[in-house]
């Protein structure tokens, strides 16, 4: 589990293509005090297995399946990434929990200033908007974020300075693509009122409905 809260920015040192999968090479500096083989870090939101490791790089494999649901297979050597580690027991929890499991891609439509904070704006498909709410939290390339506004096909993030510094999203543009996940809250929710739905299909006593856990930020 990760928080959303960026490590450092690290570099695509290498990347070794096979037919349906990749090997990626990444160099750092911060994560490496304590990796192991077989620590999770996140890339771009994306949770890799670390495989092989040395002073300041790690390599980890990336499957079909993550190659198809990311933005993973866009990188290139040179490319800056996103890092962080798995979120010890005794950390402190900045952010919003997060799988490192991405659900889906944005576009970014629009980026514009407000005063010291940048706006972005990012289109996305349905099944990641309907778990947008106003206020609450996305992980956008593996950072933890507020969501600002929402219209059916977009949503908006208000991004501070420091963030802008400390991550590769000041060195986005328009038409770039990023990595989603949605805050996975919302997700079990939707699933657990599903199978009481199911459950008890003529039961309508229960005031727990979609516009409530809205309302309340779900």
């Amino acid at each position: 589990m990760f928080t959303g809260i960026v490590e450092e920015v690290g570099t695509i040192q290498a990347i070794r293509k096979g037919v349906k999968s990749s090997s990626l090479t990444i160099q750092g500096e911060l994560i490496f005090d304590d990796v192991k083989l077989g620590d999770s870090v996140a890339v771009n939101g994306v949770c890799l297995t670390v495989a092989a490791f040395s002073k300041n790089t790690f390599t980890a494999d990336v499957m079909h399946e993550t190659l198809n649901r990311s933005s993973i297979g866009m990188l290139k050597a040179g490319s800056h990434v996103n890092l962080e580690r798995a979120m010890p027991a005794n950390g402190r929890f900045g952010g919003h929990i997060v799988t490192g499991h991405i659900d889906g891609t944005g576009i970014i439509t629009k980026i514009e200033k407000d005063d010291n904070a940048i706006l972005y704006t990012i289109k996305t498909e349905s099944k990641v908007m309907k778990y947008i709410v106003e206020k609450g939290s996305v992980a956008i390339d593996g950072i933890s974020l507020t969501i600002a506004a929402v219209t059916p096909e977009s949503f908006m993030v208000s991004i501070i300075p420091h963030t802008s510094k400390s991550t590769i999203l000041s060195e986005k543009s328009v038409g770039d693509t990023v990595n989603l996940e949605n805050d996975v809250i919302g997700k079990y929710v939707e699933k657990l009122m599903g199978y009481e739905q199911d459950a008890n299909p003529g039961n309508n006593k229960s005031n727990i409905n979609r516009e409530f856990l809205t309302k309340f930020g779900y």
